[in-house]
């Protein structure tokens, strides 16, 4: 028997990455699947299109703007319209900028604080109400070990991750008696798209090469000198979904080769 027969999960940021990854994890076990996220149309199509032949899962998109509220309530009451309800809902969606404090852009700083942070209470607002009248849920915020820890250069970025475990773990305590569980998933360094576009940023503002970003500035925290899989980040979050973590609420499940160990 498939893990998620009969759920249906809204994944933002799943059309690359940790997010498609997640997405993918779901619908193999049996889950409808609300994607969201950015990229070219016709690549998202196909992605869409793939998923839903080799699961046999209904399988949608809908291009919400993670940057407007009223978007994001649109793209929930889609989600609830169109599959039915929201089991679980999938914070992935994030961008990244590096820069010393004080060149960092503004509209930058605001972006990231918008996308990776804002949008998740947005979100969770919109979800919650349908996840209480069904007495199940399952939110998952994918943050960061930056949520535990900081790096030079990324203000925005560790400011955000930090907001969204303080934030998960206040609905957590909000949730607790409603059959709902929150919890991040913080992933060290994986091998993304968002990973490989920061590189150009940190080679110039530390004066690298790109060799010598990955091994000193990527890989460096990691004890295993390995990059996180997005399989690994997508197995966590099969078990954060799954009725065996009901009683795993308000916890930040760090997958980071060792980083935060040290």
């Amino acid at each position: 028997m498939m893990a998620l027969n009969g759920k249906t999960a809204l994944v933002t940021g799943s059309t690359s990455g940790i997010g498609l990854a997640i997405a993918k994890a779901f619908a193999q076990q049996g889950a409808d699947i609300m994607l969201n996220g950015l990229g070219d149309p016709a690549e998202i199509e196909a992605t869409r299109a793939a998923l839903a032949a080799e699961s046999g899962r209904k399988v949608l998109f809908t291009p919400a703007d993670m940057t407007r509220p009223e978007e994001i309530a649109n793209l929930v009451k889609a989600t609830e319209t169109s599959l039915g309800k929201i089991d679980i809902l999938v914070h992935s969606a994030g961008i990244q900028h590096v820069s010393p404090v004080e060149d960092f852009p503004i509209e930058k700083f605001d972006a990231i604080i918008a996308i990776n942070l804002v949008s998740g209470f947005h979100l969770t607002r919109a979800a919650v109400p349908g996840m209480k009248k069904n007495g199940f849920g399952r939110i998952i915020n994918i943050a960061s070990a930056h949520s535990a820890v900081a790096s030079p250069f990324k203000s925005a970025y560790v400011a955000a991750k930090h907001g969204l475990l303080g934030f998960t773990k206040t609905i957590a305590l909000e949730l607790a008696t409603s059959g709902i569980t929150a919890n991040c998933i913080s992933p060290g360094y994986v091998w993304t798209p968002l990973v490989e576009r920061q590189i150009p940023d940190t080679m110039k503002a530390r004066n690298m090469t790109k060799d010598q970003v990955i091994s000193e500035v990527l890989l460096k925290a990691q004890p295993t000198k390995k990059f996180v899989t997005t399989d690994e980040v997508a197995a966590l979050a099969l078990y954060l979904a799954s009725d065996a973590a009901a009683s795993v609420t308000g916890a930040n499940m760090l997958i980071d080769g060792g980083w935060t160990a040290e």
